[in-house]
């Protein structure tokens, strides 16, 4: 099975044909169960067509517990636009699960078609800082990379009420990336300052072509893109992969799949801002045996940095890790190293009592964990083993709401094959 970031670069690496279309709908979604029948249930079986196929990134939340996504295919079928790394067809759409009460509606949100819009998105969406939502496509054609350089879209309700269940939202492309020098293939989610800039990654792209951040500014005549840091292996770091996070001072943090001790175990890194520009700190290298490939990291309120590496060189398995700040440098630590076979961890999120959730697809349709710090380190306990028909291939952010319960999706599996959002309550 492929590792994470082969699953995100393959559905990304596409040539897409030209059109834009948007449509929306409403589906009702299957009621859930009680919360007190079962801790885990699915909230919705997606069908392949309008709503879409293979939600690769996990979900969003808002304040009102509603989810937002995406999904990789279906939605317009058109020649040419599809994610070939699940054999899915279509070129992917933004979907909203509302909350209604004790059930759910998925409400289709946009469906894209390839050409100048793009098509099969790799990363879920964001919420901007006045409600709209901010993501990003992989394909447009025209760049070196497997013909597809990206782009970054806005997606805003109609501007006046609309009495139609069928309303589309609006498209608004804010920036298309170019390859050399700009960025090629945006693997992480965008992330806003609070100040409304945007910020982001591409794993190809930048001086070098191995990988370049950028941030992209708001302004009367639209959005500016600016390169902030082009990675390369001079300065030890390549291949930006998973999502990032920002601190309250807008510094930058994420793993790059390359690089490191020996050429190519991969490192995490920081990108600080000053006065002068940005400048990267180097804040841990890999070396093969403590593990390698990291993909993506997570903050958590205390400012210490949670991730994934896809292996290590004990078992072949993957170990999730921990960076704590501590006399000007970063302290690593092991916090749970899986069996073999279990390569593929994703999806970090941290409770308010400090248990860490996750997702692993490596083996079999995949499960849920958590992870409960102690005095002696962390227990691991499994919270749900999907076995198809619930599920299968469970990738992506997960989420929690206000009560504490988890939110997420697979890729595959579910009654049409398609994948599923789940909830796990507590």
């Amino acid at each position: 099975m492929k590792r994470p970031e082969q699953r995100q670069l393959a559905a990304i690496r596409l040539g897409l044909v030209p059109a834009l279309l948007a449509a929306t709908f409403f589906l009702l979604a299957f009621a859930p169960q009680p919360a007190n029948a079962q801790s885990f249930q699915v909230l919705y079986n997606f069908t392949g067509g309008q709503d879409g196929a293979g939600p690769v990134d996990g979900l969003t939340i808002d304040r009102g517990g509603n989810l937002y996504g995406t999904a990789s295919a279906g939605g317009i079928q058109v020649p040419g636009c599809n994610d070939s790394s699940w054999g899915f067809t279509g070129c992917g759409s933004v979907f909203e699960l509302q909350r209604h009460g004790a059930s759910w509606i998925m409400k289709p949100l946009y469906d894209f078609q390839g050409g100048y819009d793009s098509g099969n998105p790799g990363q879920g969406v964001t919420i901007g800082p006045e409600g709209a939502l901010y993501g990003l496509t992989n394909g447009v054609g025209g760049c070196s990379d497997y013909n597809a350089c990206g782009n970054v879209f806005r997606l805003q309700p109609p501007p006046t009420f609309c009495a139609s269940a069928m309303c589309p939202w609006r498209e608004t492309i804010l920036h298309q990336f170019s390859g050399q020098p700009d960025g090629s293939l945006p693997t992480s989610r965008v992330l806003f300052d609070s100040v409304g800039n945007m910020y982001g990654a591409t794993v190809y792209g930048g001086t070098a072509n191995q990988g370049a951040a950028y941030e992209l500014s708001p302004g009367s005549g639209g959005w500016t893109e600016s390169v902030i840091f082009s990675f390369d292996q001079g300065a030890g770091v390549t291949l930006p992969a998973g999502n990032m996070a920002i601190d309250p001072d807008a510094n930058l943090y994420g793993a790059a799949y390359g690089g490191g001790i020996g050429c190519c175990y991969g490192a995490v890194f920081q990108l600080q801002r000053s006065q002068s520009g940005w400048g990267l700190n180097q804040l841990y290298h890999f070396n093969g045996d403590d593990g390698y490939a990291p993909i993506g990291v997570y903050r958590d309120p205390s400012g210490n940095i949670f991730g994934t590496s896809t292996g290590d060189g004990g078992n072949q398995s993957a170990n999730i890790y921990e960076l704590s700040p501590a006399n000007g440098g970063w302290n690593y630590s092991l916090v749970f190293n899986f069996q073999v076979g279990h390569t593929d961890a994703s999806g970090l999120v941290m409770d308010s009592a400090g248990n860490l959730y996750g997702c692993e697809s490596e083996l079999g349709d995949g499960y849920i964990f958590k992870l409960t710090p102690s005095g002696s380190g962390w227990t691991f306990t499994t919270l749900h083993t999907f076995s198809g028909s619930d599920g299968s291939g469970a990738v992506g952010q997960i989420v929690i709401d206000s009560d504490g319960n988890l939110y997420g999706t697979t890729v595959r599996g579910g009654l049409y094959g398609f994948g599923v959002i789940w909830e796990i309550t507590p």
